[in-house]
């Protein structure tokens, strides 16, 4: 066998490693003996060569010979007169012209190289791009904004493979509507096979991308339970995401970890199961995860970020969150929970301004995300830029709707306003109408009736959530209320219960301290006259005492 058989045997087997060490061989040695190889032979070399380099993740050396390729393909053609023409792809079991330009996309891609990586793509005429190319087109032009184009990229992959399901949902977040993207994949032809079930996907992700979360939760819900896809990880994954997208997080993180023990391997989704493990403080439950997804791979923006969240949640390690955020960031430039984990930590370590920065970019990737929304909020009203605050919070319900969180983030905002508590606590209540569940809504209503010292309003409110759900800062409020409302006994009680529900919160044994400090710090007169009258054996009137002398005077808190 020649040379160049044996380099082609080691591309059929597979043997990069080997190839791409004989490959450099040979191209120095036909280097310095011009008649080692014909300029078809050397060609080819090149071919193979870079092909091994692209195996071995050496995409810039990669893509270098590769063009190096194409460089003598062109002076051989240009060569007609003479015998030595480069044998045709078929011919020597090459991959085409179109194939290699494909690859070449690839490298820059994985350099990130993207304005490269268009070009290439564009190079090629439109008449000879296949399925493959106008997809890979498509998202190019949605990271760079150019929307008509991937729209019409999109439609062409659909019009070459009616089940490129990636290609309809990427019409769909284009906002492409619902029924025009089933005219292009399901109803575009005959299929043999009963396939209910796909027109059920398709809805639901109509739904979702229209921002109608209760009506695609509803149809995921009962594609789940009613078909042929039960227990599929890819719908109950779409069922959690629009449930943890409509801020139902009790449901999301149920369907998340349902998701993960059927399938621990799988990856989508799995940064924002952890990002709700984090803001629920289960941190045991986020070391599993992050331990878990790293051993599948550390490719996948997943892995770091779950590892992210862990250090967060740990406390103390807010570098290391920071690294792994920037990590995954780094691996996909797209990815918002990067982004929102990076930003969240900048934020807590007082970097106010590096943590708006991020949720910025966070707001123009996915401006359906309420937290990325939330954050730019929440890091101008710490930067005391309120007015600013209050248009960015306003601007979020034209675009997420007036949903529950949606009116409480403006409400938030205008608690902060001497002049717009009032304000502030008609949204709160017109958000509990809408969601009466809804937590924060309580929490800064009821500070509002503390601050104007309505303890009543504020104890019927807490018991009246109470009733439902029983939460840690529930308890420690309501006991902050009975205090203030000298109800001494009741209050420790509910400081103890919270702290039973978590023994780090500050503010439960802060209070249940000085409620209990309160309670011994009797006049000491009183107990030295009450002595002296046991002592001349006189009666003791106990009734008659001040009970009001022996507590401190809730203001004091406040």
């Amino acid at each position: 066998m020649s040379i160049i058989e044996q380099i082609r045997c080691l591309h059929q087997t597979e043997l990069f490693s080997s190839l791409s060490i004989l490959g450099n061989l040979v191209i120095t040695a036909s280097e310095q003996n011009t008649e080692l190889l014909t300029p078809s032979e050397k060609y080819q070399v090149l071919v193979y060569y870079a092909g091994s380099l692209y195996e071995e993740e050496e995409y810039k050396r990669a893509e270098a010979y590769y063009r190096r390729a194409f460089h003598l393909k062109k002076s051989l053609n240009r060569c007609k007169g003479k015998s030595s023409q480069p044998l045709s792809s078929s011919e020597a079991g090459l991959p085409t012209d179109l194939d290699i330009k494909y690859r070449l996309y690839q490298c820059n891609y994985k350099l990130k190289n993207f304005s490269e990586a268009k070009a290439v793509l564009e190079s090629i005429p439109a008449k000879q791009r296949s399925a493959k190319v106008n997809l890979a087109l498509a998202k190019l032009y949605q990271r760079t904004g150019t929307e008509r184009s991937a729209a019409t990229a999109f439609k062409e992959v659909l019009r070459q493979c009616p089940l490129a399901l990636e290609a309809a949902q990427g019409l769909l977040t284009l906002g492409v509507k619902g029924a025009e993207v089933e005219s292009l994949t399901i109803n575009s032809f005959n299929i043999t096979q009963s396939v209910d079930w796909l027109n059920f996907w398709f809805r639901g992700h109509a739904f979702g991308a229209a921002k109608e979360y209760s009506k695609a939760i509803a149809t995921f819900k009962n594609l789940e339970t009613t078909s042929v896809l039960k227990e599929n990880i890819n719908v109950l994954s779409s069922l959690a995401e629009y449930h943890f997208l409509s801020g139902d997080m009790k449901n999301a993180i149920i369907i998340y970890s349902r998701v993960h023990s059927l399938e621990p391997l799988f990856l989508k989704g799995m940064d924002i199961y952890a990002s709700i493990l984090a803001a629920k403080k289960e941190v045991k439950q986020l070391q599993n995860l992050s331990t878990d997804l790293i051993s599948v791979t550390e490719k996948s923006p997943e892995s770091w970020i779950a590892m992210g969240y862990y250090c967060a949640a740990s406390g103390n390690k807010a570098t290391r969150a920071v690294y792994f955020a920037q990590r995954a960031f780094q691996l996909d430039q797209r990815n918002v929970q990067a982004l929102l984990l990076k930003g969240s930590v900048l934020k807590e370590i007082g970097k106010t301004q590096d943590a708006l920065l991020h949720y910025r970019e966070a707001v123009r990737l996915a401006p359906n995300r309420f937290e990325a929304h939330k954050g730019v909020v929440e890091c101008l009203m710490k930067a005391g830029r309120i007015r600013e605050a209050i248009t960015t919070a306003t601007n979020t319900c034209k675009v997420l709707g007036n949903t529950a969180r949606c009116i409480t983030l403006v409400a938030a905002v205008l608690s902060k306003d001497r002049l717009s508590k009032d304000k502030a606590k008609t949204m709160l209540e017109r958000a509990l109408t809408l969601d009466s569940t809804f937590l924060e809504a309580t929490y800064i209503l009821t500070e509002l009736y503390m601050e104007e010292r309505n303890f009543d309003a504020a104890m019927a409110l807490l018991r009246k959530h109470l009733f439902h759900i029983s939460t840690c800062r529930l308890h420690q409020m309501l006991g902050d209320c009975l205090a203030a409302s000298n109800e001494h006994i009741d209050a420790i009680d509910q400081y103890n219960i919270a702290l039973s529900l978590d023994n780090k919160n500050k503010k439960a044994r802060d209070g249940l301290e000085r409620v209990e400090k309160s309670r011994d710090n009797l006049d000491p007169g009183v107990d030295d006259d009450m002595e002296g009258m046991e002592e001349s054996g006189e009666d003791v009137d106990y009734d008659a005492s001040d009970a009001e002398a022996s507590w401190v005077d809730g203001s004091e808190w406040y």
